[in-house]
């Protein structure tokens, strides 16, 4: 968020709390991106903070959240204090989660495997409506097709990641009798290593698909001490992944840091996991 919207967005979570009965005397920004993640102190609350038009996927963190805490998923929770709702203020939705301190380093392949392998056990247990991640294929290939929303991208590129998207999204999507529920987006920032070990934040990617479409979202080591995990298929996903994070970046109004950088290394990326497939 540019300067002026974030200051809002930290008052609006600041005011919310405080309404609720948490006691805020100063807020820590976490992270700053299309919304922004805020430490509340000394009440030691999170609180996640989205433009109202996000409101629905909001919404649906928050219940992805209250479902997998029944089931005792390894997952960050929903702050107790409060009710487990989304509050809106000024043009933001708010949301107030536990705050967990980081602790030690990051996890070992072995580990990430392990609670991976945990989260989608619970994630099997629940009954959600969530879309297939082959919706979420589709709304970057609208995105990518549209010149007015990526007008930086050149026809070259623009033809290069609508192919990669349509081509391994039909491919991966053939046969779908192993699909799940799946996190969505498990990378290495979307894991907390807490006191509690390590859980899983940012459930709003929660979508249905082939657990290895999550395990391409992690390190590559991780896949390798996944029991059953179909290796071919964790590459072609891995491909797809950055081919809809390279969308992402271009898009006019995408605030991702360092977006300059990540728009030029997100398609060499696409390249080099083609490359390992062999559709390079």
């Amino acid at each position: 968020m540019e300067p002026l919207e974030l200051r809002r967005a930290v008052e609006a979570g600041w005011a919310t709390a405080s309404e609720l009965g948490l006691q805020v005397e100063d807020v820590v920004v976490i992270n700053n991106s299309d919304r922004v993640v805020l430490h509340l102190v000394p009440c030691d609350v999170l609180a996640r903070v989205a433009p109202s038009g996000h409101l629905a996927g909001s919404e649906f963190e928050v219940e992805v959240a209250r479902r997998l805490a029944d089931v005792d998923a390894p997952v960050a929770e929903l702050e107790p204090r409060v009710d487990p709702r989304v509050n809106v203020r000024d043009t933001f939705a708010i949301s107030l989660w536990t705050y967990y301190e980081p602790v030690g380093s990051e996890t070992a392949p072995a580990d990430y495997a392990g609670v991976l392998m945990r989260h989608h056990a619970a994630l099997r247990q629940i009954d959600l409506d969530a879309p297939h991640f082959t919706d979420r294929v589709a709304g970057a290939l609208r995105e990518v097709n549209d010149r007015e929303q990526s007008p930086e991208l050149l026809d070259s590129d623009r033809e290069f990641l609508s192919n990669t998207l349509s081509g391994l999204s039909a491919a991966i999507s053939i046969e779908k009798a192993g699909d799940q529920l799946l996190h969505g987006e498990p990378h290495p920032g979307n894991l907390l290593n807490t006191r509690r070990g390590p859980l899983f934040v940012d459930l709003a990617t929660c979508c249905r698909g082939p657990v290895e479409f999550d395990l391409a979202h992690a390190p590559e080591e991780v896949g390798k001490h996944y029991a059953g995990a179909d290796h071919g298929l964790i590459h072609r996903c891995r491909a797809l992944g950055w081919a809809m994070f390279s969308v992402w970046r271009w898009r006019r109004e995408d605030q991702m840091p360092d977006r300059d950088h990540w728009r030029v290394e997100g398609l060499d990326q696409v390249r080099a996991a083609l490359d390992r497939c062999g559709l390079g």
